[in-house]
């Protein structure tokens, strides 16, 4: 019937792309990969990514801040070693931290990942967060009184040095994280902007959906990818611990009970009709699979 076949349809995703503003493709569903170490072992994230792409995963998502390139690009690389995949069956993202914000550290700083990676180019590299730090060593650079240290460089002018990165082919396609509409709508206004962002990733689910910005994004071109999902991650700081858990809403549960579904499936369906390109979370090989089914 029409629903199965949906379903069908749904579970080849290495053949469900998206097209971007530049004329480059995204696979519609992604792997997200930030863990805490103290949480998952590197070594966990390095099997997490091989299983996923066993799975039929052809898009991940990491960054410089995320401290895992080198294990992710050795699970890419193994994959492709043994006749899995080929590079450009892999859809990479990384991101440009705030610590290196400044134009000329930018091209630096995708360089670094790339020598992590051990690969040529990364299809999608985004400005972290439009704010930017205290260029050095630290990720989170903070004062005597443990404030933290900002710095003042106008993110349009990173944004120029993105544009210079896709221009030497280190980057395919770039875009932005974490923006909201005005933040969007300076680097749209930019004089003499080369490059639209092909995408903005922000957090993104039921309980928080996005709607205004999404509308916004597609009115531009711009594609929404978005990290949390399956729900807000209860273990950072800012999140309240006294937030409802998404995947024991009872509606979300009665949907995936109708549809013989887990409510984690169902949640990811949701953003993928909307449009959205989930990023799908999980260092656990049943889920990992059901997440992608």
């Amino acid at each position: 019937n029409k629903k199965s076949e949906e379903w069908k349809e749904m579970n080849s995703m290495k053949l469900c792309s998206v097209k971007l503003n530049d004329g480059f493709f995204m696979p519609v569903l992604g792997f997200g990969t930030f863990a805490p170490s103290k949480v998952v072992a590197k070594s966990d994230v390095e099997e997490a990514v091989m299983k996923a792409i066993d799975v039929g995963y052809r898009h991940f998502d990491s960054a410089y801040f995320y401290l895992n390139e080198e294990e992710i690009g050795r699970a890419i690389r193994k994959k492709i070693a043994d006749g899995s995949v080929m590079r450009e069956d892999i859809f990479y993202t990384s991101k440009v931290w705030g610590t290196f914000f400044r134009p000329e550290l930018v091209q630096t700083s995708l360089e670094m990942s790339l020598r992590k990676l051990q690969l040529s180019y990364v299809d999608l590299y985004l400005v972290h967060f439009p704010i930017p730090l205290k260029p050095g060593e630290e990720l989170i650079p903070k004062d005597t009184h443990g404030e933290v240290i900002f710095d003042t460089v106008d993110f349009c002018s990173t944004w120029e040095a993105m544009e210079r990165c896709k221009d030497l082919g280190l980057a395919k396609s770039i875009g932005v994280s974490n923006f909201n509409r005005k933040q969007l709508e300076r680097i749209l206004n930019k004089p003499g902007l080369k490059y639209k962002p092909v995408c903005n990733q922000v957090e993104c689910h039921p309980y928080l959906n996005q709607s205004k910005l999404l509308q916004f994004c597609k009115s531009q071109d711009i594609v929404l990818t978005v990290y949390g999902a399956l729900g807000s991650n209860s273990g950072k700081e800012w999140v309240s611990k006294d937030n409802p858990v998404l995947l024991e809403d009872p509606v979300l549960n009665a949907i995936a009970a109708r549809h013989r579904r887990t409510p984690a499936q169902v949640a990811l369906r949701y953003q993928l009709q909307r449009g959205v390109v989930p990023l799908a979370k999980s260092f656990n090989e049943k889920r990992i699979q059901e997440n992608f089914q």
